[in-house]
């Protein structure tokens, strides 16, 4: 398994503190088979769980410039028009993938283009799912330009257990279909906003796959 350079301070760092608890446990309990056992798994468990949130996926990503894949694995909880009125400032499509900590958690841009705007925002930390997540949690928002001369914004919006949001967009970066676009800590989503004329190939509760599952055609 393939671990994505994001964790590699976290994996140390929860390997000694998952370690130091089990270690005092064992060592102020009972030396009994019943009461040690579930210790060590528990503690194996936990760890294994932390290593594996920071995955890298073994797959082959879709390149079409004509549909937009998704930028994250999880589950569409959002189809709707709304006004985007920070960047765009006009009718957009929303469409949002939440992301459980049982999801890879790496961000890809779903298209390929320019990209025009970066604004990361503090905020508040409601589970990732709340129709307000996109406007007051923590976020990054990306505004990209297409081929065609179309803005799209995509946000990365922190969750209640998402802490950090790395985003390596920069402003006059040429990004490319599936490209690595970031990474979100723990528990989060991931809106885009097409302009209002796409067309949405997903439906809500739909499982998708980054780099892999379309969800809009322009």
């Amino acid at each position: 398994m393939k671990l994505h350079k994001e964790g590699k301070k976290i994996i140390i760092v929860a390997f000694f503190i998952v370690a130091a608890l089990a270690i005092a446990l064992l060592f102020l309990g009972p030396k009994i088979l019943w009461y040690r056992l579930p210790i060590i798994l528990a503690a194996s468990i936990f760890y294994f769980l932390i290593v594996r949130f920071f995955r890298i996926p073994n797959r082959e990503f879709l390149i079409d410039d004509g549909l937009i894949f998704a930028p994250a694995d999880g589950e569409v909880v959002v189809i709707e028009k709304v006004h985007e009125d920070e960047y765009i400032k006009e009718t957009c499509l929303q469409i949002s993938i939440f992301m459980s900590p049982m999801n890879v958690h790496i961000n890809w841009f779903p298209f390929a283009g320019l990209v025009k705007y970066v604004k990361y925002h503090p905020g508040k930390f409601l589970v990732a799912w709340h129709p307000k997540a996109s406007t007051l949690n923590e976020r990054t928002s990306i505004c990209i330009e297409n081929s065609n001369n179309q803005l799209i914004m995509m946000r990365q919006v922190a969750g209640a257990v998402a802490r950090r949001i790395i985003c390596y967009a920069k402003p006059g970066m040429k990004v490319t279909q599936n490209q690595e676009l970031g990474f979100i800590k723990f528990g989060s989503r991931v809106d885009i906003y097409l302009p209002e004329n796409a067309q949405s190939l997903v439906q809500l509760k739909n499982k998708v796959v980054g780099g892999r599952t379309p969800i809009a055609k322009l």
